[in-house]
């Protein structure tokens, strides 16, 4: 698996992405970029992804931090998973609005 680096720079600095899934419309979600993968959670507090689920193949849209426009758009696959207590922690501190808590998470891997 390749991550191009405008689509490595894109997740770095995005707080939130657009997700999309098949038959589905996109979904605003915050999201988290760490060890090659971007974090989703869902659920609970956060906004549920309507057809995210483990095996999906959904497309994430990202947009310019600066100019708010249509970035890049990269397909990804959903893996539901439980994360370690640093990834939890991570997911927790990069909402500082709010006490999020969630019903899944999500590992969206990317494909090349």
């Amino acid at each position: 698996m390749e991550i191009t680096r405008i689509l490595d720079a894109a997740l770095r600095k995005a707080a939130a992405v657009w997700i999309t899934s098949p038959g589905h419309e996109p979904r605003l979600v915050h999201s988290h970029w760490r060890a090659d993968a971007l974090w989703v959670i869902s659920g609970g507090t956060e906004p549920t992804v309507p057809g995210l689920a483990d095996g999906a193949q959904v497309t994430v849209t990202v947009r310019s931090p600066s100019t708010h426009s249509h970035l890049i758009d990269a397909q990804a696959v959903a893996h539901l998973t439980e994360p370690d207590d640093e990834t939890t922690q991570a997911l927790r501190t990069a909402r500082l609005n709010t006490k999020p808590s969630w019903d899944a998470v999500y590992r969206l891997e990317f494909s090349s």
